[in-house]
């Protein structure tokens, strides 16, 4: 298991649940939701069952804010990002999740891909709605919640 997370920076938090690729906490009080992912790679199927099971708990809440910690992650898929950014986001931001926090791997390759993957999608969906999101880059859990 990945313990990636602090206790101190997130004694707030509960756990919603834990599998093999993510572990997720709430905080309805101050409507953040926290994804860390915990492998290097997680197959697009299972990865889109647990961004599902995370967007019940948004529907169910009042969500305002997710972090997505990325730190485990040390293969990149375009695919998989071109759903979470399309389509997922997309839903959440429905439901009021307008505020990404995300916290890349240490690998600066892995950034350059998430740029490049980042242009290819705004220019195959110009419709795209990241101009009524606030997408911010956090180095810690803490910086991501606080920013």
């Amino acid at each position: 298991m990945n313990d990636t997370l602090y206790p101190s920076e997130t004694r707030d938090f509960e756990l919603a649940f834990e599998e093999k690729y993510a572990r997720v906490l709430i905080n309805p009080d101050k409507g953040i939701v926290i994804c860390e992912l915990l492998a290097d790679y997680i197959p697009i199927e299972d990865f889109k069952e647990t961004f599902n099971q995370i967007g019940e708990i948004v529907k169910a809440g009042k969500y305002e804010k997710f972090i997505f910690d990325k730190r485990s992650l040390r293969a990149f898929h375009q695919p998989t990002m071109e759903w979470y950014f399309i389509h997922w986001k997309k839903d959440m931001l429905a439901y009021g999740v307008k505020t990404h926090r995300k916290i890349l791997p240490d690998e600066k390759w892995f950034e350059k891909m998430v740029q490049i993957a980042k242009n290819q999608i705004l220019e195959t969906y110009p419709d795209n709605i990241i101009d009524q999101l606030d997408i911010k880059y956090c180095d810690t859990i803490e910086e991501a919640i606080k920013k």
